[in-house]
């Protein structure tokens, strides 16, 4: 009778302590953060957030058990996401469906989203997660003003002279404006092309930000040069369409330090890039990139 009287104190301490202490049904899920493609239709990942780092996800070229277990998990149908457009919450992002088997696209899932403030559509994309939001500010992106499109402009000019080259019609693929720590002062993220012959293309991707004299000053630039003959599909044009730009997706203080993190994408013949920058030493750093397969060109 003393021994089962032990046995019951100590099953019900051990219950006592699982009822206190929580007992996990299943493994913790890490936050996810996407891109919202395609006019908001279309969700892909980027990373996973652990303990303020940025971790590479699940790529489309895993294998399809792994994506499975992926989708199951992340994708389930009517599961919601906060849109992040701005650096702030400006809405909802719902699963409709996902295919783990599909062509090109094993690890993506078709979207709705909903929004007051966000209008998505061609090289105006957004985020998602469900990793908590630092920012609590009202939504900040916008088209940039004539004056800042002048000053930005002129960086970009500076930078085709610093590689021999006359920016005498500039083209661009988006530019826009955000304040990443929430001071009134605008960044500025732009994608700009020129033709440097029929067959040439140079691409600019550039962060700008305000120096102590209130003037535009670049905290971060890329420049790449593609012939048609580097194409995988052959034609130049394609680059013209966007392919192979490196252009704004959001902004995102994934790390709760008060400044919003930059991240972009490139789109590609057999897949995607995606890049964040974090802001160091008054700089622009790439803190992370990710390659996420589709299927081969």
């Amino acid at each position: 009778m003393l021994i089962l009287a032990v046995t019951a104190i100590v099953v019900g301490m051990a219950a006592a302590v699982n009822a206190q202490n929580g007992k996990p049904a299943a493994k913790t899920v890490k936050p996810l953060i996407f891109a919202v493609l395609n006019d908001g239709k279309a969700a892909e990942p980027i990373a996973y957030v652990n303990r303020g780092k940025l971790e590479t996800p699940v790529s489309g070229g895993d294998e399809g058990g792994i994506i499975a277990a992926f989708n199951k998990t992340y994708y389930k149908p009517g599961a919601v996401y906060r849109m992040i457009f701005g650096g702030a919450n400006a809405g909802t992002v719902t699963i409709k469906s996902s295919n783990a088997k599909v062509d090109c696209a094993p690890n993506m899932a078709t979207v709705t989203s909903s929004s007051t403030t966000a209008k998505l559509g061609g090289m105006v994309m957004a985020l998602g997660t469900n990793a908590p939001i630092a920012n609590k500010a009202a939504s900040y992106r916008r088209k940039p003003t004539p004056a800042e499109r002048s000053e930005f402009e002129a960086l970009v000019r500076s930078v085709y002279v610093k590689n021999k080259l006359s920016a005498k019609i500039l083209k661009s693929q988006n530019l826009t404006a955000l304040d990443v720590n929430n001071d009134g002062k605008a960044e500025l993220v732009g994608s700009y092309w020129i033709d440097v012959d029929k067959l040439t293309r140079a691409l600019v991707f550039m962060i700008a930000e305000k120096g102590a004299n209130g003037k535009y000053v670049i905290g971060h630039s890329d420049y790449r040069s593609i012939s048609q003959k580097e194409t995988m599909s052959g034609d130049i044009k394609n680059v013209d369409d966007g392919v192979y730009h490196e252009v704004l997706l959001d902004v995102f203080d994934y790390n709760g330090d008060g400044v919003a993190e930059i991240f972009t994408y490139v789109e590609s013949f057999e897949g995607a890039g995606f890049t964040a920058y974090k802001r160091s030493g008054g700089k622009w750093a790439n803190v992370y990139e990710f390659s996420n397969y589709h299927c081969g060109y």
